[in-house]
């Protein structure tokens, strides 16, 4: 998710949306693969056994989203860039959330919620983390079963959206050579990332990554050059 929740809206300036999610979900199942092998026996099933139909119901949500707006851009760049500006809210309130769900136990109910909602952000932008890690912190797994579950969770789901995505074909033949030159990228990108964190404190470089993804949530829903208007 935290992967999507930037790359997708970045993409989505310059190519639309539903190439932009398609482009990234084989690099994100490589990534996901080499994440199961690890954890394919860590995970809470009773989590995964709750949160998975609903998020399947999601996926299919979210296809249909995609279906029913495909020419329509501009509402797809839209939705984009409200569910980075929600993720957005969600990290910066996530002290009062967290703190609040410490002492609340999402009943099955609200866990199916979730994880409808898990698989609707997630078939968009590859987002959605944030709704099923709602359901999942109170339960205060281990942390190998918290993240296994989300691992082989999210696996799955992308294995799943490629069915949607093909269906609406998303998924081409001539985005096959782009997907072999990322591939490698992914994981020097995953070094990046590292070095970056090691080099700066938690502060700057959330601090950076919060505020690109601010200004490209804020493009996608105004439809303006962000950058321009700070200039003028």
């Amino acid at each position: 998710g935290g992967v999507g929740v930037v790359a997708t809206p970045l993409l989505a300036l310059t190519i639309p949306v539903p190439e932009a999610a398609a482009l990234l979900l084989p690099l994100l199942i490589i990534m996901d693969l080499f994440s199961l092998y690890y954890y394919r026996s860590r995970f809470d099933r009773a989590s995964l056994n709750l949160l998975l139909p609903a998020a399947l119901v999601g996926v299919a949500l979210g296809a249909f989203f995609f279906s029913y707006f495909s020419d329509n851009e501009r509402i797809l760049k839209i939705g984009i860039g409200v569910i980075a500006l929600l993720f957005l809210l969600f990290q910066a309130g996530r002290a009062i959330i967290f703190g609040v769900l410490e002492k609340y136990h999402p009943p099955a109910a609200v866990g199916l919620l979730l994880g409808i909602i898990s698989g609707f952000g997630s078939t968009l932008a590859h987002v959605g983390g944030p709704p099923a890690n709602m359901y999942l912190l109170p339960k205060k797994l281990p942390r190998d079963l918290f993240v296994g579950t989300n691992v082989i969770l999210f696996t799955i789901l992308n294995l799943v959206k490629l069915i949607p995505y093909s269906y609406l074909g998303l998924l081409r033949v001539g985005n096959i050579s782009t997907i072999l030159v990322l591939t490698p990228l992914c994981f020097v990108g995953v070094w990046l990332g590292l070095y970056l964190n090691r080099r700066f404190t938690d502060y700057w470089f959330n601090w950076f990554v919060y505020s690109l993804l601010l200004m490209t949530g804020l493009e996608l829903v105004s439809g303006k050059n962000i950058l321009d208007l700070f200039v003028r």
